[in-house]
């Protein structure tokens, strides 16, 4: 018999459309609704179009995985971090740079959600974000595959990232999402590697990555990676405000712009015991890419200044973290009336957060009090 090109007419019709997602749990990827095909069945009295989903079949080896794994799916916080002090000390032969940093983390961070692939030949990644790569650039990817490497694991993942933490903001946040999927790629293979093989591992990707397997405050030199971990020198309760303007500090021009005999002579070693002593102050918030990076991007410059004026003693210390773009306001949540006033802050990037840590043989956890007040814009990742 002639069909039609979709479906035959008469008096009812039904379309019956298997399910594309599983009823229970999260299921973060978008069906694929431009693919479909027809199939028409003769009836006497009505059509039935029946729609094929190409998503069936994975959604059910899905729920097979949840039924035999032992555990299945994860959902992790990848908190930030901010640099209370950063000493440049020296050049290095293979081109980076020595430096002398308390690195400690704070509550504002992404979530990552983890399922196990039921297809043991890729991993997956979605995010909220347009812009940000989601191919093996990406340092969650580049993590997988590093731990699969490590230990032989057949583990793949489907994965979704909900950013919050903006790139180019010196904060580490794609150091951080690096961590935390090293991590959760531990639980899932009942964790054969110890914290410390992790550690090592992750300096092989990145030089921040090391710093989230402290337990959240750390004396951390070398290029970064070398991590002392210390108790937290400063009260986990005090205030800050982050501030973060859209353009962004690209790292490798920041160090472009540094001179080593226009850092502070100051030894990093005593800035950490005045911190210790007696808290976060003006004088001890030390960062010697603060220059370079105004030299960068010089309104940054402006922001910093203006921020103390119109802080009014506000804030104990105000400074830039890692190497920018972000302002650290600290002792206040609340950033100075002229950000909320001035067109020229309109599309800034501002959060309140605490300092956090995390427990023995666990992840960090997501602070209730952390509100970031504006969404982050599109970006790229990159390395904080």
């Amino acid at each position: 018999m002639a069909m039609a090109p979709s479906y035959l007419q008469c008096n009812h019709q039904h379309q019956l459309h298997l399910p594309s997602i599983r009823p229970n749990g999260f299921s973060f990827f978008k069906p694929k609704t431009n693919f479909r095909r027809t199939q028409l069945i003769k009836c006497t009295r009505k059509q039935v179009e029946v729609v094929y989903d190409p998503d069936e079949r994975r959604n059910k080896l899905a729920d097979e995985v949840d039924r035999e794994a032992p555990l299945s799916r994860l959902t992790l916080f990848s908190p930030c971090k901010i640099n209370a002090f950063l000493r440049i000390t020296n050049k290095r032969e293979d081109g980076f740079h020595d430096l002398a940093s308390l690195f400690h983390v704070i509550s504002l961070g992404d979530t990552i959600k983890f399922s196990l692939s039921p297809l043991k030949s890729r991993d997956r990644l979605s995010t909220n974000v347009p812009g940000i790569p989601v191919d093996d650039s990406n340092l969650i990817i580049k993590a997988l595959n590093l731990y699969r490497k490590k230990t032989e694991s057949d583990n793949f993942f489907w994965i979704h990232l909900d950013k919050k933490v903006p790139s180019g903001a010196g904060l580490g946040g794609g150091s951080s999402n690096a961590a935390t999927a090293l991590w959760a790629a531990n639980q899932f293979n009942g964790c054969v590697a110890t914290e410390k093989e992790l550690q090592e591992w992750s300096s092989e990707i990145g030089s921040d990555i090391p710093f989230f397997f402290s337990h959240g405050a750390a004396y951390c030199t070398g290029r970064g990676e070398v991590v002392q971990d210390i108790p937290p020198p400063i009260p986990l309760d005090v205030p800050m405000v982050l501030i973060k303007p859209r353009e962004a500090c690209p790292t490798a021009e920041v160090y472009k712009h540094l001179r080593l005999d226009q850092t502070s002579k100051v030894d990093p070693l005593t800035l950490l015991a005045q911190i210790s002593g007696n808290g976060l102050s003006q004088d001890v918030c030390i960062n010697d890419l603060e220059a370079p990076a105004f030299q960068v991007l010089p309104s940054l410059k402006r922001l910093k200044q203006r921020i103390i004026a119109a802080g009014r003693g506000q804030y104990d210390a105000v400074f830039m973290s890692g190497s920018g773009s972000t302002i650290v306001g600290i002792g206040s949540p609340d950033p100075p009336q002229f950000i909320y006033d001035d067109n020229e802050y309109e599309d800034v990037f501002l959060s309140e957060a605490r300092f956090i840590t995390r427990e023995v043989n666990q992840w960090y956890r997501e602070s209730a009090s952390t509100n970031a007040c504006s969404e982050p814009p599109a970006f790229s990742e990159t390395v904080g």
